[in-house]
């Protein structure tokens, strides 16, 4: 009776909110916008309203919400400096003039969703106000104001607080009645993998960010792909509809990625069933950018319902190529085959079937990337790949033998 007991109040604190069925998709502005306070002489790139509304209606109107991307994020530096005195977080007024929840409004308006950032310590990591000692307060707000989304940052506080503080703030969540989706830091603060907790992270939050944040170049890319393909066993498990690994945000459109490491990122997060927050600016992307963005043969296999992240399946000896591979709802599989190495010519590479994990003879095989069905190809796949991040992704459908 009292095992009972007790694991009915372990289930009670669970986040239950009904959400991220799928990977979340949207726009957050960390990565290529920062904590760009400077309207007056900056106006165009400061976070201020202004920006995350002409984000929202280049979501809108110009195709990202019919494929999914559906949140406008808002991280640090939101705020001022100091708590009103009633003890509540303020919006900068220079920033935000007309205060968050009109910017809410005007986002949900859209039929888009809205969030926003917080910091389990102290402080956030630029230093502005906290949420350690009021939770309750702080979410309270965010829900009044309208918020969708919360990413709870963990900068000024001890990771030891984190088995205690993260949950707590997923029961305010829950108790505040409103749908808000929870993205936690709380796995990638803590530097021995060996002790992270994945079972409760995975019950008090919908997404949580891994490791290091993405930075603007491909070195930054491929060490997050290096990462999550050499620890896959200890995530992969976890993931799935409500609970998602983040290896944080697309960075397709900035400065660092060429054409082939572009599709490369986004290829390698649909295959990690990955939350596709664009961090870029959508006001001038290039055409070849928008399409690798809005692939609807990509997004599917991220968005795939049965929710079984991807993983390496095989890596050379050297390091040099690897395969990747994901079972999807309709019984095909996903496969990336990735290419390291930065040496000379383009070269042909081939995955077995038995490689990828896939029992089967033939297959019917779909490039995702050029959308073109490329026939019935039996035991392998064999494809020529460019040096320095590129990769071929597929859709493998095996065909059932007759006998």
């Amino acid at each position: 009776m009292i095992l009972f007991l007790l694991g009915v109040l372990h289930v009670s604190f669970g986040l239950d909110n009904g959400l991220a069925r799928t990977p979340p998709m949207g726009w957050l502005n960390w990565e290529r916008y920062r904590c760009n306070t400077d309207c007056k002489n900056d106006p165009d790139n400061c976070i201020s309203a202004d920006l995350f509304l002409e984000m929202a209606k280049i979501m809108k109107y110009e195709g990202y919400a019919d494929v999914g991307y559906e949140y406008v994020n808002i991280d640090d530096c939101w705020m001022e400096r100091e708590r009103g005195a009633d003890g509540k977080l303020v919006a900068n007024p220079d920033l935000f003039p007309q205060g968050i929840p009109a910017l809410a409004d005007a986002i949900h308006s859209m039929g888009l969703k809205i969030g926003i950032y917080e910091d389990y310590g102290t402080k956030t990591c630029g230093g502005f106000p906290g949420t350690k000692d009021h939770i309750e307060d702080d979410v309270n707000l965010f829900a009044s104001w309208g918020i969708d989304s919360l990413k709870l940052d963990g900068c000024y506080c001890n990771t030891s607080e984190f088995s205690t503080g993260y949950p707590a703030v997923a029961k305010a969540l829950n108790d505040t009645g409103r749908p808000i989706l929870y993205s936690c830091s709380w796995p990638a603060y803590l530097h021995d993998k060996d002790k992270v907790p994945y079972g409760d992270i995975a019950q008090h939050c919908n997404l949580w960010r891994n490791y290091a944040d993405v930075q603007d170049s491909w070195t930054s890319v491929q060490n997050i792909i290096n990462w999550f393909g050499d620890n896959h066993g200890d995530l992969a498990s976890f993931a799935g509809p409500g609970n998602w690994n983040d290896p944080d945000m697309l960075i397709i459109g900035d400065y660092g990625l060429s054409f082939e490491q572009s599709e490369t990122q986004m290829a390698m997060w649909a295959m990690m069933a990955a939350p596709l927050y664009m961090s870029n600016d959508l006001r001038n992307l290039r055409q070849w950018q928008k399409n690798i963005l809005m692939n609807q043969e990509v997004i599917a296999v991220d968005q795939d319902p049965l929710g079984k992240q991807g993983v390496r399946v095989y890596q050379d000896a050297k390091k040099k190529h690897e395969y990747w591979s994901r079972e999807l709802a309709d019984g095909s599989y996903a496969v990336v085959m990735y290419r390291r190495d930065t040496s000379g010519l383009p070269r042909p590479y081939t995955a077995t079937f038995k490689q990828l994990n896939i029992d089967t003879k033939s297959a019917h095989v779909r490039d995702l990337f050029q959308h073109m069905d490329l026939g019935v190809y039996t035991d392998q796949i064999t494809a020529t790949l460019p040096p320095s991040g590129s990769c071929k992704m597929f859709k493998v459908t095996p065909i059932k033998s007759q006998f």
